[in-house]
């Protein structure tokens, strides 16, 4: 008895397959990329989209989808063996790059969420979280590339050796860049300074703005940027001024030499009574330094016990103030510093 003509219809051959094969094939394709997007509306819905798994959802390729959805459909229909070993291939790729997409992505919100924790916490770790970044992508693809020509026949044992030797010479050429990513690893580590801070290397002050791969960028003090060099950086003394406890301050004048030596011994307990009587300053010593050419110089030194700058400011002003009140009230003269002394009893040297 002959088939209806619908069932002979469905048993026709199309490029060696049966038409129902063809239309099951179809199916689970269809039904792949529904099932997919289904759970992508879902895990959007019920996050709000906000959160990890929505940023991994919007990650996701429907190109990088579509391939392992098209080779299990030709898992239904008679394929010529190299061609299924292409699609096959083809889908193993696709899942490695979209495995990449989603676990660069993973890196991405791990490294932001460090680094926005690490600057309430500790500044300075915020630099060794930026560097990782990098470092773990780079791993991260690098696997997966290799993995990738591992699929497709390649000899990776001969390439990884081959790139052993090639890297080498790369580094050699890029040394320079290559020591500036491991200072850059070497700062994040050692922590010498943290963005925020104000650092002096050599005779340039700026705050750190900014820790990267290959130079660290200082705002200065009268506004312009400087760029240092990670590596030339951490050979430089770099002084962090942030981490002072307290500051060392020292006055240094001169009076005239014709004041009398018991005006002068009134000189140090002034400067001790001046500095003391300021809040949050510890007197160290008050002495008369020595005897110049034109003047006896004194010299004292005090600590702010504070880093702040404009409090150690207002407090040497204000010490100073007071110092040439005491002065004046005492008859003590500072020393002119453009006036000649001459000494009538030295004879002319021949």
């Amino acid at each position: 008895m002959r088939a209806p003509g619908w069932q002979a219809w469905l048993e026709a051959p199309v490029l060696g397959n049966p038409l129902l094969q063809w239309l099951g094939a179809a199916a689970v394709f269809l039904l792949a990329l529904l099932a997919v997007l289904l759970a992508q509306r879902i895990v959007l819905r019920a996050s709000a989209g906000e959160g990890f798994v929505a940023l991994q959802v919007r990650r996701t390729r429907w190109l990088l989808v579509a391939v392992p959805a098209l080779y299990l459909g030709s898992l239904l229909l008679q394929t010529p063996v190299r061609g299924h070993l292409l699609l096959r291939t083809a889908a193993i790729v696709a899942v490695l790059l979209q495995v990449a997409l989603w676990a660069s992505t993973a890196i991405d919100f791990w490294v932001t969420r460090q680094r926005r924790r690490r600057l309430q916490e500790d500044p300075s770790s915020a630099t060794l979280i930026g560097a990782l970044n990098v470092v773990l992508k780079l791993g991260l693809w690098a696997v997966l590339v290799l993995l990738a020509l591992d699929n497709l026949g390649v000899n990776v044992t001969a390439l990884v050796a081959g790139l052993g030797v090639g890297g080498i010479a790369v580094a050699l050429a890029l040394q320079n860049i290559l020591g500036d990513l491991f200072a850059a690893l070497a700062i994040g580590l050692d922590k010498p300074f943290a963005i925020g801070d104000t650092i002096q290397v050599d005779d340039l002050i700026g705050t750190v703005e900014t820790v990267g791969l290959k130079t660290t960028r200082l705002r200065s003090l009268s506004g312009e940027q400087l760029i240092f060099a990670n590596g030339d950086l951490l050979k430089s003394r770099v002084r962090n001024h942030r981490r002072m406890s307290e500051r060392r301050a020292v006055i240094a004048f001169g009076v005239e030499l014709e004041t009398p030596p018991e005006r002068l011994a009134e000189v140090p307990p002034l400067l001790r009574r001046v500095i003391e009587a300021q809040p949050s300053v510890r007197f160290e010593r008050a002495h008369l330094k020595g005897v110049a050419r034109g003047s006896l110089d004194f010299e004292a030194v005090y600590f702010v016990l504070t880093p702040d700058y404009g409090i150690h400011m207002d407090r040497q002003q204000e010490i100073q103030l007071e110092l040439l009140r005491g002065l004046a009230a005492a008859g003590i003269r500072l020393a002119d510093a453009s006036r000649t002394v001459v000494n009538a009893n030295l004879a002319p040297q021949r």
